[in-house]
């Protein structure tokens, strides 16, 4: 493979992910919108917030991570300094980043 074909087929797989990602948060957001969830049902006297930590663990090619960490910040998901750093996770050519938020739940 030549360098230009190399890098058109990252920028390729690069525009993949960020389209998977788009449609998974379009997914989710739907998802949590529509009647089915309870807790959008109850009256705001029968709810209670409370914070609770979430964690979110991207596990694959540091190109990939990477990638997925800056489609969630242009999506003003996170910060990109708010993931760890790159961690091997002892496969060959594969790395994880994690994200430690603190969300109100009802």
């Amino acid at each position: 493979m030549t360098q230009l074909q190399t890098k058109a087929f990252f920028e390729q797989q690069q525009a993949l992910v960020e389209d998977n990602a788009n449609y998974s948060l379009r997914c989710m957001a739907q998802a949590f919108l529509s009647n089915d969830n309870p807790t959008l049902n109850q009256t705001s006297s029968q709810l209670t917030p409370q914070r609770e930590p979430i964690k979110h663990t991207l596990i694959g090619s540091a190109k990939a991570v990477l990638s997925t960490i800056r489609v969630l910040h242009q999506l003003r998901y996170a910060e990109v300094n708010d993931w760890s750093p790159l961690l091997p996770t002892g496969n060959t050519d594969e790395v994880m980043s994690i994200l430690v938020r603190s969300i109100m739940v009802q």
